[in-house]
Protein backbone atom coordinates (compact mmCIF):
# COMPACT_ATOMS: atom_id res chain seq x y z
CA UNK A 1 0.00 0.00 0.00
CA UNK A 2 1.42 3.47 -0.84
CA UNK A 3 -0.21 7.04 0.34
CA UNK A 4 1.29 8.49 -3.02
CA UNK A 5 -1.87 8.71 -5.44
CA UNK A 6 -4.27 7.27 -3.29
CA UNK A 7 -7.32 8.27 -1.70
CA UNK A 8 -7.29 8.21 2.21
CA UNK A 9 -10.36 8.56 4.90
CA UNK A 10 -9.08 10.17 8.23
CA UNK A 11 -11.91 10.25 11.07
CA UNK A 12 -11.51 13.34 13.89
CA UNK A 13 -9.67 15.01 11.28
CA UNK A 14 -9.91 18.52 12.38
CA UNK A 15 -7.68 18.71 15.71
CA UNK A 16 -4.62 16.67 17.11
CA UNK A 17 -3.26 13.51 15.74
CA UNK A 18 -6.27 13.78 12.56
CA UNK A 19 -4.78 17.00 11.51
CA UNK A 20 -1.17 15.63 11.41
CA UNK A 21 -2.53 12.61 9.42
CA UNK A 22 -4.22 14.50 6.72
CA UNK A 23 -1.09 16.90 6.12
CA UNK A 24 0.96 13.63 6.53
CA UNK A 25 -1.11 11.84 3.81
CA UNK A 26 -0.81 15.13 1.60
CA UNK A 27 2.89 15.64 2.04
CA UNK A 28 3.55 11.08 1.04
CA UNK A 29 1.36 12.50 -2.48
CA UNK A 30 -2.17 11.29 -1.45
CA UNK A 31 -4.76 12.88 -4.55
CA UNK A 32 -7.96 12.95 -2.45
CA UNK A 33 -7.67 13.16 1.25
CA UNK A 34 -11.26 13.14 3.21
CA UNK A 35 -11.52 15.08 6.25
CA UNK A 36 -13.99 13.30 8.58
CA UNK A 37 -15.11 15.63 11.30
CA UNK A 38 -18.26 16.55 13.49
CA UNK A 39 -18.12 20.02 13.15
CA UNK A 40 -17.71 22.08 10.12
CA UNK A 41 -14.08 22.72 8.75
CA UNK A 42 -12.16 23.88 6.29
CA UNK A 43 -8.62 23.46 4.44
CA UNK A 44 -6.61 25.33 2.31
CA UNK A 45 -5.49 22.60 0.14
CA UNK A 46 -7.75 21.71 -2.29
CA UNK A 47 -7.30 17.92 -2.28
CA UNK A 48 -8.78 17.78 0.91
CA UNK A 49 -12.42 17.17 1.09
CA UNK A 50 -14.39 18.10 4.69
CA UNK A 51 -17.15 15.24 5.24
CA UNK A 52 -19.39 15.79 8.18
CA UNK A 53 -18.98 12.44 10.29
CA UNK A 54 -20.26 11.73 13.64
CA UNK A 55 -19.10 8.33 13.53
CA UNK A 56 -21.81 7.55 16.42
CA UNK A 57 -24.45 8.73 13.93
CA UNK A 58 -25.45 5.71 11.71
CA UNK A 59 -27.29 8.56 9.45
CA UNK A 60 -23.98 10.58 8.99
CA UNK A 61 -22.41 7.41 8.46
CA UNK A 62 -24.00 6.21 5.32
CA UNK A 63 -24.45 9.69 4.33
CA UNK A 64 -20.54 10.32 4.12
CA UNK A 65 -20.51 6.81 2.27
CA UNK A 66 -21.90 7.95 0.10
CA UNK A 67 -20.11 11.10 -0.63
CA UNK A 68 -17.01 9.55 -1.01
CA UNK A 69 -17.05 7.41 -4.82
CA UNK A 70 -13.69 5.51 -3.88
CA UNK A 71 -11.19 5.06 -1.09
CA UNK A 72 -7.76 3.36 -0.60
CA UNK A 73 -6.91 3.83 2.76
CA UNK A 74 -9.34 4.05 5.59
CA UNK A 75 -7.87 5.76 9.08
CA UNK A 76 -10.12 5.21 11.73
CA UNK A 77 -8.43 7.96 14.55
CA UNK A 78 -11.65 9.58 16.28
CA UNK A 79 -11.25 8.27 19.82
CA UNK A 80 -12.49 9.39 23.26
CA UNK A 81 -10.53 8.90 26.68
CA UNK A 82 -12.23 10.38 29.63
CA UNK A 83 -10.88 10.35 33.17
CA UNK A 84 -13.21 7.58 35.33
CA UNK A 85 -12.64 5.11 37.55
CA UNK A 86 -15.81 2.14 36.64
CA UNK A 87 -18.26 3.20 38.59
CA UNK A 88 -20.78 4.57 36.07
CA UNK A 89 -21.65 2.42 33.04
CA UNK A 90 -22.62 5.27 31.02
CA UNK A 91 -19.38 6.83 30.84
CA UNK A 92 -18.19 3.15 29.85
CA UNK A 93 -20.68 2.82 27.09
CA UNK A 94 -19.81 6.03 26.10
CA UNK A 95 -16.36 5.40 25.15
CA UNK A 96 -17.42 1.75 23.23
CA UNK A 97 -19.85 4.09 21.42
CA UNK A 98 -16.68 6.02 19.73
CA UNK A 99 -13.85 3.96 20.10
CA UNK A 100 -15.45 0.42 19.52
CA UNK A 101 -18.77 0.87 17.99
CA UNK A 102 -18.03 4.07 15.98
CA UNK A 103 -14.78 1.82 13.71
CA UNK A 104 -16.85 -1.07 13.48
CA UNK A 105 -19.89 0.74 11.76
CA UNK A 106 -17.62 3.43 9.65
CA UNK A 107 -15.97 0.38 8.58
CA UNK A 108 -18.35 -1.61 7.10
CA UNK A 109 -19.96 1.87 5.80
CA UNK A 110 -17.05 2.15 3.52
CA UNK A 111 -15.80 -1.80 3.01
CA UNK A 112 -17.47 -2.35 -0.36
CA UNK A 113 -14.98 0.59 -1.66
CA UNK A 114 -11.96 -0.85 -0.06
CA UNK A 115 -12.45 -4.05 -1.70
CA UNK A 116 -12.80 -2.95 -4.69
CA UNK A 117 -9.85 -0.57 -4.15
CA UNK A 118 -7.69 -3.92 -2.35
CA UNK A 119 -7.08 -1.11 0.35
CA UNK A 120 -6.27 -0.76 4.08
CA UNK A 121 -8.27 -0.31 7.26
CA UNK A 122 -6.03 1.60 10.06
CA UNK A 123 -7.57 1.67 13.58
CA UNK A 124 -5.90 4.02 15.91
CA UNK A 125 -5.39 2.33 19.06
CA UNK A 126 -3.14 2.35 22.32
CA UNK A 127 -0.85 0.76 24.04
CA UNK A 128 -3.62 0.74 26.96
CA UNK A 129 -5.40 -2.11 24.77
CA UNK A 130 -2.63 -4.31 25.27
CA UNK A 131 -2.47 -3.02 29.55
CA UNK A 132 -5.33 -1.18 31.28
CA UNK A 133 -4.37 2.64 32.25
CA UNK A 134 -6.63 2.10 34.92
CA UNK A 135 -6.71 6.38 35.69
CA UNK A 136 -8.68 5.97 31.92
CA UNK A 137 -10.48 2.18 32.49
CA UNK A 138 -13.50 2.53 30.39
CA UNK A 139 -10.75 4.13 27.67
CA UNK A 140 -8.56 0.98 28.35
CA UNK A 141 -11.65 -1.16 27.82
CA UNK A 142 -12.76 0.10 24.98
CA UNK A 143 -9.29 -0.31 23.42
CA UNK A 144 -9.18 -3.49 24.26
CA UNK A 145 -12.28 -4.65 22.58
CA UNK A 146 -11.10 -2.51 19.44
CA UNK A 147 -7.97 -4.27 19.52
CA UNK A 148 -9.91 -7.33 19.18
CA UNK A 149 -11.93 -6.25 17.17
CA UNK A 150 -8.98 -5.30 14.77
CA UNK A 151 -7.38 -8.87 14.66
CA UNK A 152 -10.59 -9.95 13.88
CA UNK A 153 -11.43 -7.87 11.17
CA UNK A 154 -7.64 -8.94 9.57
CA UNK A 155 -8.63 -12.37 9.28
CA UNK A 156 -11.37 -11.84 8.05
CA UNK A 157 -10.89 -9.18 5.71
CA UNK A 158 -7.62 -10.88 4.11
CA UNK A 159 -9.41 -12.63 1.81
CA UNK A 160 -11.25 -9.85 -0.20
CA UNK A 161 -7.61 -8.15 -0.22
CA UNK A 162 -8.25 -5.68 2.64
CA UNK A 163 -5.47 -5.01 5.19
CA UNK A 164 -6.27 -4.14 8.86
CA UNK A 165 -3.50 -2.50 11.35
CA UNK A 166 -3.91 -1.27 14.47
CA UNK A 167 -1.91 1.45 15.84
CA UNK A 168 -0.73 0.84 19.02
CA UNK A 169 0.64 4.26 20.48
CA UNK A 170 1.52 5.67 23.41
CA UNK A 171 1.08 9.70 24.86
CA UNK A 172 0.65 11.72 22.05
CA UNK A 173 0.49 15.70 22.91
CA UNK A 174 -2.73 16.26 22.30
CA UNK A 175 -5.86 17.39 23.25
CA UNK A 176 -7.02 13.94 24.57
CA UNK A 177 -3.71 13.68 27.21
CA UNK A 178 -3.31 17.01 28.30
CA UNK A 179 -4.16 16.00 31.91
CA UNK A 180 -1.42 13.38 32.01
CA UNK A 181 2.13 14.62 32.98
CA UNK A 182 4.27 12.25 31.20
CA UNK A 183 6.54 12.20 27.93
CA UNK A 184 4.45 12.53 24.81
CA UNK A 185 5.22 12.26 21.30
CA UNK A 186 4.40 14.72 18.92
CA UNK A 187 1.00 14.39 16.40
CA UNK A 188 3.44 14.72 13.08
CA UNK A 189 5.84 12.17 14.18
CA UNK A 190 3.16 9.65 15.15
CA UNK A 191 0.96 10.85 11.91
CA UNK A 192 4.69 9.70 9.78
CA UNK A 193 5.24 6.54 11.76
CA UNK A 194 2.02 5.74 11.22
CA UNK A 195 1.94 5.82 7.42
CA UNK A 196 5.15 4.08 7.35
CA UNK A 197 4.10 1.57 9.08
CA UNK A 198 1.17 1.16 6.38
CA UNK A 199 3.68 1.42 3.42
CA UNK A 200 6.00 -1.44 5.10
CA UNK A 201 2.95 -3.74 5.43
CA UNK A 202 3.46 -3.59 9.71
CA UNK A 203 0.02 -5.45 10.86
CA UNK A 204 0.61 -3.87 14.49
CA UNK A 205 2.51 -0.14 13.86
CA UNK A 206 4.33 0.90 17.35
CA UNK A 207 4.31 4.62 16.10
CA UNK A 208 6.72 6.03 19.29
CA UNK A 209 9.31 5.89 21.27
CA UNK A 210 7.52 4.45 24.18
CA UNK A 211 5.43 2.08 22.32
CA UNK A 212 8.01 1.45 20.45
CA UNK A 213 10.22 -0.31 22.84
CA UNK A 214 7.22 -3.30 23.24
CA UNK A 215 7.14 -3.57 19.45
CA UNK A 216 9.74 -6.70 19.06
CA UNK A 217 8.38 -8.32 22.11
CA UNK A 218 5.21 -7.92 20.69
CA UNK A 219 5.96 -9.14 17.05
CA UNK A 220 8.02 -12.59 18.50
CA UNK A 221 5.24 -12.83 21.81
CA UNK A 222 3.20 -15.35 23.19
CA UNK A 223 0.00 -14.00 21.92
CA UNK A 224 1.19 -12.97 17.91
CA UNK A 225 1.02 -16.13 17.23
CA UNK A 226 -1.92 -17.79 18.60
CA UNK A 227 -3.67 -14.77 16.31
CA UNK A 228 -2.16 -16.39 13.11
CA UNK A 229 -2.90 -19.99 14.12
CA UNK A 230 -6.43 -18.65 14.74
CA UNK A 231 -6.69 -16.80 11.28
CA UNK A 232 -6.10 -19.44 9.62
CA UNK A 233 -9.28 -20.84 10.79
CA UNK A 234 -11.68 -18.64 8.98
CA UNK A 235 -10.78 -20.45 5.82
CA UNK A 236 -11.48 -23.83 7.51
CA UNK A 237 -15.37 -25.35 6.92
CA UNK A 238 -17.25 -24.45 10.61
CA UNK A 239 -17.40 -28.56 11.13
CA UNK A 240 -14.00 -29.42 10.54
Amino acid sequence: MKIADSTVLVTGANRGLGKALVEEALRRGATRVYAGTRQPWTHTDPRVTPVTLDITDAAQIQAAARQVPALDVLINNAGLALLDDLSDRATLERHLAVNLYGPHDVTHAFLPLLVRSEGAVVNVLSIAALASLPIIPAYSVSKAAAFSMTQSMRALLAAQGVSVHAVLAGPIDTDMSRAFDVPKSTPESVARAILEGVEQGEEDIFPDALSGSMAEGWRNGVVKAPERQNAGLVSQPANS
